[in-house]
């Protein structure tokens, strides 16, 4: 099922120039967007007024400027989008999942200490899981 506040690919690159920003006027997510890619001013009213509609932006008036800023954390936005991709992509396989980002993409030794922090993080709230169930 498709939760239609997770943002399509355009809405989540407006998101992350809100969320850098804090709130910005439509001239300037246009003026970031056009850095990267032609796209007209219009077309990013249009996805901001849909994403208002989504509740992922909310706005206030200043003046004649609409100035946008993001309902929606960024956290639990890369969450919920992780959480998507492996269930439709990799059946729930977070080992599937990892295998492949690593295959595509060789991480950094940062990358990897980081990793190995997070691997340690899950064994043990895993282990304390477990005897919470042997107690139970």
């Amino acid at each position: 099922m498709v939760d239609h506040r997770t943002p399509t690919e355009r809405e989540l690159e407006i998101l992350k120039i809100l969320w850098a920003r804090g709130e910005a006027t439509v001239r300037e997510v246009y003026e970031e967007m056009s850095r990267s890619a032609p796209i007209v001013q219009n077309t990013v009213q249009a996805f901001l007024r849909t994403m208002e509609e989504k509740q992922l932006v909310t706005h206030r008036v200043a003046g004649r400027s609409f100035i946008y800023r993001p309902l929606v954390k960024r956290d639990q936005t890369n969450r919920n989008l992780a959480t998507n991709l492996l269930d439709r992509v990799f059946d729930g396989a977070i080992d599937q999942m990892v295998q492949s980002v690593i295959s595509a993409q060789q991480p950094t030794t940062a990358e990897i200490a980081r990793l190995e922090e997070l691997l340690q993080t899950a064994k043990q709230n895993a282990n304390q899981n477990s005897q919470k169930g042997e107690r139970s």
